[in-house]
């Protein structure tokens, strides 16, 4: 049994930094860790070991993603490489339940300092920016693997917006896997289109996010939109000028 029996690649690549994605990841871990000791009996002479060996590899992972994040007390811990008995692994589990806990409470306020309630006339707002970005996506000239994996991306930042806070820092992150990419060797901000998508996208984040700071009345968390790089001007081409791969797009898109 492997990490990825508690966690995918995806989640890992995905997850935020430090602490908050420690315990994020720790969470979803701990979510298939229990499904799974719930489909074994542990009367059962023949599944007990089973479930010391699933015990051994959740914890296993739990002290890989400490050592990966430095979050102690697990970095200074070491990675068993027998199985525990059954006072070892209480005081383990006890351990992490107790660090997690803490993680959670010293974290909340920052994350509800990085989350907000969007109405709905925000969300459509950002579904139609959304909406244009993909279009424009789905023409530019980058590999299928990149396509597939932004398009998944987009997914997951779309269906936040119906949580009950959203993570307003994720609409940075999905900004920048589009300044990453390049079409027809330009960057594909070069492109007026997306750039103003861009733009207006943070923006209308930024907006909302100052909004509902007073509503809770907290102090700004200064939500400034992402500044992203002024459009230049294309060198001219000798032998034709190159297709601008946003013209279709400009006159098409409410702003």
């Amino acid at each position: 049994m492997s990490i990825w029996a508690f966690l995918k690649q995806s989640e890992i690549e995905d997850a935020a930094d430090g602490e908050e994605g420690f315990g994020e990841l720790v969470r979803i871990a701990q979510e298939r860790f229990d499904q799974r000791l719930s489909q074994l009996d542990r009367e059962s002479n023949a599944e007990w070991q089973q479930i010391g060996e699933i015990e051994l590899q959740f914890s296993r992972t739990v002290l890989r993603l400490g050592k990966s994040r430095d979050i102690e007390p697990f970095a200074s811990m070491e990675i068993p490489r027998d199985g525990y008995n059954s006072n070892e692994y209480s005081e383990f589990k006890n351990g992490l339940d107790d660090a997690v806990a803490h993680l959670v409470l010293t974290n909340s306020i920052k994350l509800r300092r990085d989350t907000m309630i969007v109405a709905s006339g925000v969300k459509e707002k950002i579904r139609t920016h959304l909406h244009h970005i993909r279009e424009h996506l789905d023409k530019a000239d980058i590999s299928e693997t990149k396509r597939a994996t932004l398009n998944r991306k987009l997914a997951e930042f779309e269906a936040a917006l119906d949580k009950n806070r959203f993570n307003y820092l994720s609409a940075g992150r999905v900004a920048m896997e589009i300044l990453s990419l390049t079409a027809n060797g330009l960057a594909i901000t070069e492109s007026a289109t997306v750039h103003k998508l861009l733009t207006n996208m943070m923006q209308t984040v930024a907006d909302a996010k100052a909004e509902d700071d007073v509503t809770r009345h907290l102090p700004a968390a200064d939500p400034r939109p992402m500044v992203l790089p002024a459009k230049r001007e294309e060198p001219k081409v000798q032998n034709g000028p190159r297709e601008d791969f946003s013209a279709d797009l400009d006159d098409e898109i409410p702003f």
